[in-house]
């Protein structure tokens, strides 16, 4: 992208039963980019994943008044992963902006993040709430804490270190994001584009960023689109073994192997304790070694077990970094054949 030129953004919003809200907050967002217009050359592209109330017919009206309004209508609900793909495919701008619907993030994010893009010449920019500078308002406590949860386990796994991962509204440069072979159906969508990101050393930037739920929190009972709280999050903590899934093996293997460790050595020294203190003719380490388990078979059973764990844990860890990196090199040389492919 030309940065003398005006960039072309394409603002994409999936959709699903928001009929509640949705004319409104679609006035709200094309009066905030009219007003940019001088700024941005724009477009909006609504996807429509299957909804069952009202909001395919309200998408249409605007598709029918404004030129730079597009929709997109999945026929059944294929879920978030495969709403962004669509509009990723479909996008014609140069810098894809994802928003939510609902404007938890509000409009003026929009500006931030292309400015920031554009700025650090960066492939990905994440609106991050949970980053020094960020905010959060009125999102219920629970909810709250299994988000920001979610992201600090993910932050640990992770080999590149932000503070939100699962976060949807984020500004995309289309030339990358259209190369990323992405397989996600549902909300593991995000982490996975960050994962694949990482792979491909794109310049992933964070800016802070307010989530705001006052707005939202007038429609309880209204909307059915928003994620189950605990499906969201046995998702987060299923989807941070993307990034680096050795690590869960090997820290459960060492701490296995340092009880079994513990075990183990204590019988040792048990042994060469009876054997050293035997007052009649020293008993042979294996017959010591007997007694010993006929005074504390629990002892040989945990530490035996607990060591066999450990080998398995560990073993499987090594294997997970293997294949890990054979994914992440096959990835790599795939994208950048697409790209060329491409290119030509």
């Amino acid at each position: 992208m030309n940065q003398t030129d005006t960039p072309y953004i394409t603002i994409l919003l999936p959709c699903y039963n928001e009929e509640a809200i949705l004319e409104n907050n679609l006035n709200t967002v094309i009066k905030y980019l009219e007003d940019k217009s001088n700024k941005y050359k724009w477009e909006i592209v609504i996807i429509n994943d299957g909804s069952k109330d009202r909001t395919g017919e309200i998408a249409n009206s605007f598709d029918d008044k404004f030129e730079n309004v597009k929709v997109i209508h999945h026929p059944t609900n294929l879920n978030l992963g495969n709403a962004l793909k669509t509009g990723f495919k479909n996008a014609k701008g140069e810098i894809i902006v994802v928003l939510d619907i609902d404007l938890s993030y509000s409009t003026e994010h929009i500006e931030k993040m292309v400015d920031k893009l554009i700025e650090t010449n960066s492939d990905i920019v994440i609106a991050s709430p949970y980053m020094p500078g960020g905010k959060v308002t009125d999102v219920p406590f629970t909810r709250k804490m299994m988000s920001i949860w979610v992201n600090r386990f993910m932050r640990l796994a992770a080999q590149d270190k932000y503070h939100t991962y699962t976060g949807m509204v984020r500004a995309y440069r289309k030339d990358f994001i259209q190369t990323v072979n992405l397989k996600t159906k549902d909300y593991e969508i995000n982490p996975e584009i960050l994962y694949k990101g990482m792979i491909l050393r794109a310049r992933i930037i964070e800016i802070p960023a307010h989530l705001d739920w006052t707005e939202q929190n007038k429609f309880k009972g209204k909307r059915t689109s928003s994620i189950k709280m605990l499906r969201g999050f046995f998702s987060g903590i299923m989807s941070s073994f993307i990034f680096r899934p050795y690590i869960f093996f090997l820290a459960i293997g060492g701490f296995l192997m340092l009880l079994s460790m513990y075990e183990l050595i204590w019988l040792l020294v048990d042994t060469l304790n009876y054997i050293s203190q035997s007052k009649d003719i020293a008993p042979t380490f294996s017959q010591s070694l007997a007694l010993q388990f006929r005074k504390n078979p629990q002892s040989f059973i945990v530490g035996g077990i607990t060591f066999i764990a450990a080998i398995q844990f560990l073993s499987l860890g090594f294997l997970s970094l293997q294949s890990k990196r054979y994914f992440e090199e096959l990835f790599h040389l795939g994208t950048s054949l697409k790209i060329e492919k491409r290119n030509h």
